[in-house]
């Protein structure tokens, strides 16, 4: 018996095929509720809610495997769902510049730190001004100051916000991302309430499509649940999934492809670990150290008071060690903490879940980042063809990319352009 919402056969026809059941695929469903429309929402995975994924990685330790936090949650769409659904939103500060722990990295020298990255910032900053009227578009990393010491640690803080280092992040791409700075939390996991949003959405899951064919007057979508015919689809998948044509086109559409390819999934990686006698180090601390280099995590101290310690890796260390293997990140995780807490810590720390999203078959990588000269990649890719494709997802967004609300907007405006061609008719 198919559970509600959820189809155990694929019917042989629809108006509209929304292909990710992601967060932009999941805004897309619900903004086509009430349209009349029939609707389905093909996956490949078993369950919803793409790069958000909550897990109880132990039976007191709620963690957000992908995103966790509710950027810009003043201008996020999740917060009001987040209320219509019930879900407690904790705004108290996020870790990252204040309350530093420890002696790893002095107050002295974190000031410092912060003025370079700041300084780095409004360089940039400035020429994107210049460029975005000649359309220059160069590497943020031209704007390290040369000889600076905390450049390798400025690279590191780029692989968590961009998922990869400077030399690959595009100016004018990082430029026109929005971030008023505001970061909530949902204290029951950023997955969990993205899987409540997509509850009712109609979806067949573990449907894996391979073919998109816009050949004939109806769309016919290949799966691996058996193939159906719609009348628009929806295309809300990671850019590498494009890019590497694991969903190919018929006819091909290589602007789309290039596109994609402009646009690649950096990787920023997540690691949980009990953490045994926990009041011994404070709640929401944050925990760096001066390593003066880019390989390196970021960890956040008990998030939300729970007996754990979170941390982060991104860009090509994150790569290296996911290569490594199953637990690799976790082990480098844990003697870092060693070393910057001391060796009686060793003990207290246990391994509960890492992420590993560049292994994952269908995200390949965490969120996206366009390229040096490929910012314009994001209305290429955004852009519907013949009133019968329509694009969305996170790298579609032209100021919210990377995030959750971004690709959730993004389905939502693809949803409004499905019905804006509907009317025409």
């Amino acid at each position: 018996r198919a559970r509600a919402g959820r189809m155990s056969t694929l019917p042989s026809s629809v108006d509209v095929a929304i292909i990710g059941a992601g967060a932009a695929g999941l805004g897309a469903a619900n903004a086509l509720k009430n349209s009349g429309l029939s609707v389905l929402v093909l996956e490949a995975r078993d369950r919803v809610g793409g790069r958000a994924h909550t897990i109880m990685a132990s039976p007191d330790v709620i963690f957000d495997v992908g995103c966790g936090w509710l950027h810009s949650a003043d201008e996020n769409s999740f917060v009001k769902i987040a209320e219509q659904l019930g879900f407690e939103i904790n705004k108290s500060l996020p870790p990252w510049r204040e309350r530093a722990y420890g002696k790893a990295f002095p107050q002295d020298d974190r000031d410092d730190f912060i003025r370079a990255l700041d300084a780095f910032y409004d360089r940039a900053e400035q020429t994107a001004i210049e460029a975005g009227r000649s359309g220059r578009d160069v590497a943020a990393s031209l704007f390290l100051e040369p000889g600076n010491r905390w450049n390798p640690m400025i690279d590191a803080i780029s692989t968590y916000i961009n998922g990869c280092e400077l030399d690959s992040v595009s100016l004018l791409d990082m430029d026109a991302y929005e971030d008023t700075d505001i970061n909530w939390r949902v204290r029951r996991g950023y997955g969990a309430l993205i899987a409540a949003y997509g509850a009712a959405c109609p979806l067949a899951l573990n449907c894996a499509v391979t073919l998109i064919d816009h050949s004939g007057k109806r769309v016919r979508i290949e799966t691996s649940r058996g193939t159906l015919a719609a009348g628009k689809a929806i295309v809300t998948v990671p850019t590498n999934l494009i890019a590497d044509e694991t969903i190919r086109f018929h006819p091909a559409l290589p602007a789309k492809v290039d596109a994609a390819r402009g646009l690649p999934l950096g990787l920023a990686d997540k690691v949980t670990l009990a953490l045994a006698e926990a009041e011994a180090l404070p709640k929401e601390g944050n925990l760096r150290a001066a390593t003066m280099r880019t390989d390196m995590g970021t960890y956040h101290l008990r998030p939300f008071g729970q007996p754990c310690i979170e941390g982060f890796f991104g860009g090509r260390f994150a790569r290296q060690l996911e290569d490594a293997g199953d637990g690799a990140i976790t082990a480098v995780a844990i003697d870092e903490v060693v070393s910057f807490l001391g060796n009686d810590f060793r003990r207290k720390l246990k391994p509960l879940a890492e992420s590993r999203w560049a292994h994952d078959p269908w995200a390949r990588g965490s969120y996206s980042h366009a390229l040096p000269g490929h910012a314009g990649d994001r209305a290429v890719l955004a852009a519907p063809m013949d009133g019968r494709l329509f694009f969305a997802g996170e790298a579609t967004s032209p100021n919210f990319f990377s995030t959750a609300h971004g690709a959730r907007d993004s389905g939502e405006r693809a949803a409004k352009e499905v019905l804006q061609t509907l009317a025409k008719v």
